[in-house]
């Protein structure tokens, strides 16, 4: 009958859409790495309708600069730089915040008092992150070391980090027949709140931007003793990697190295600081900022170092406020390692040589935490589209999200080095003065990204 024929056709359309679904729902996005990136390209991911594995070998497995069993653990400063919206790094956390992004969702959550920067309670924030994808049901935690990207089918996100394990990075080596590219990085120490000799201190930020950090001022006499002290100090291991430091990870040692006057134009500066017991700017002075919401622990900021522990302790409790400082925790330097991404990966993250295959991270050669986490945010979104069907959407370098990616697949440079965001690898502006040029770069990149919401 007619009404038969006319079911029958319904039960057929209907079982070749289930058809061509069925392949689509099946299919999945394994991310490796549990780090900023990683965590970043997972939750988007799930948000939009994907299924994750999210591969992450702690706590079977640890570098040697991880210590905590969380996700998204901060190895380094606890500090995600300016959240000002008008320097580069601002207005990538703003379009961050606009596309929802955890890492910023969790950094806001968790912030402690830090001027005019975003620093975080680095243990609330790395609770906050596990939390928030532990409990989704669309993400399954896998624990375990990935040791070669053939041990998983299907497509994949890197975003294993610059302490990508030795069988990973030698088995990524092999895959893109490229020399491995390292640099070292470098942790500061940190001290205890109660430690401190406050009455050798004061409190406040630069340009009389609140009182979140503590100023350790130095003479003129004190510095250069300590100075003096600084460049003569036992280094752990070899030297060889400071040929390889990245410029925004010096480790204080290096930057004295350079120069009597280094420090005091760098870490040191006293610029913007007025010492309360005085009513004049210092010499110099050390800043101290929180490591946590109570101010029990504070870290040396700026003093990244490879010095050896006992003489970190003799060096560092040269500066007057620090004579009697616990230590909680001394610097350490540790292999970096990024890939050559401009021959390696496209302005999505992919592998040239295999579309199916991203990076994300500290590897692509991105520089920071924020930068990172951004392009976790960009492959979860570019993967989550190519699995979704939907069409192939590009970031343009008129946001701040789309320049670290054209720069870590685009740079011409014959020595690729880790970038930071900043104003001068996104799309030109001529407008000559520097804060209208800086408004008019935000407004336009903000747009651009309200814009992809909208659609």
């Amino acid at each position: 009958t007619e009404a038969a024929t006319k079911n029958a056709l319904i039960r057929i359309v209907c079982r070749i859409k289930q058809k061509r679904k069925k392949p689509l729902m099946n299919k999945s996005v394994s991310v490796i790495g549990a780090g900023l990136a990683g965590c970043e390209a997972a939750y988007q991911l799930a948000k939009r309708g994907v299924y994750v594995k999210l591969y992450e070998m702690k706590p079977l497995k640890r570098s040697a600069a991880h210590k905590s069993d969380s996700f998204a653990e901060l190895v380094c400063s606890n500090s995600l730089r300016s959240d000002r919206p008008e320097n580069a790094v601002g207005l990538l956390k703003a379009e961050m915040r606009l596309l929802d992004s955890l890492i910023m969702r969790a950094a806001d959550s968790t912030s402690v008092p830090a001027g005019g920067a975003l620093a975080v309670d680095r243990h609330a924030f790395s609770e906050y992150i596990t939390g928030e994808l532990k409990s989704c049901s669309k993400i399954e935690v896998i624990s375990k070391e990935v040791t070669s990207l053939s041990e998983i089918d299907g497509y994949k996100i890197v975003a294993t980090g610059p302490l990508t394990s030795d069988a990973l990075f030698e088995d990524i080596m092999r895959i893109t027949g490229e020399d491995s590219l390292y640099f070292f990085d470098a942790a500061a120490p940190i001290v205890t709140g109660e430690s401190i000799d406050y009455s050798q201190a004061f409190t406040g930020s630069r340009y009389d931007r609140g009182s979140d950090y503590v100023n350790c001022p130095m003479s003129s006499e004190e510095y250069y003793a300590f100075y003096n002290a600084l460049i003569t100090a036992e280094c752990a291991g070899e030297k060889d990697f400071e040929k390889h430091i990245f410029e925004g990870c010096m480790p204080v040692e290096a930057m004295a190295a350079r120069g009597s006057k280094t420090l005091l134009f760098g870490p040191l500066k006293p610029v913007g600081l007025i010492d309360p017991s005085t009513g004049k700017q210092p010499f110099c002075a050390v800043q101290l900022r929180k490591e946590d919401v109570d101010a029990r622990l504070y870290n040396l900021v700026g003093f990244q170092t490879h010095l050896k522990f006992p003489e970190q302790k003799r060096v560092f409790s040269m500066i007057p406020a620090l004579k009697n400082a616990e230590f909680v925790r001394y610097g350490v330097m540790h292999r970096n390692t990024f890939l050559n991404s401009p021959r390696l990966l496209d302005d999505k993250y992919r592998l040239k040589k295999d579309k199916s295959v991203f990076f994300a991270g500290q590897m692509t050669g991105v520089e920071g935490y924020v930068e990172s986490a951004a392009s976790g945010l960009a492959c979860g979104i570019y993967a989550a589209d190519e699995l979704n069907e939907k069409s192939s959407f590009i970031f343009s370098s008129s946001t701040a999200i789309g320049a670290l990616a054209k720069h870590v697949s685009g740079c011409v440079s014959g020595n690729f080095q880790p970038m930071n965001i900043n104003f001068g690898i996104m799309d030109e502006c001529t407008i000559k003065n520097k804060q209208e040029r800086a408004k008019y770069i935000v407004n336009r990149a903000l747009d651009e990204i309200r814009r992809y919401l909208d659609a």
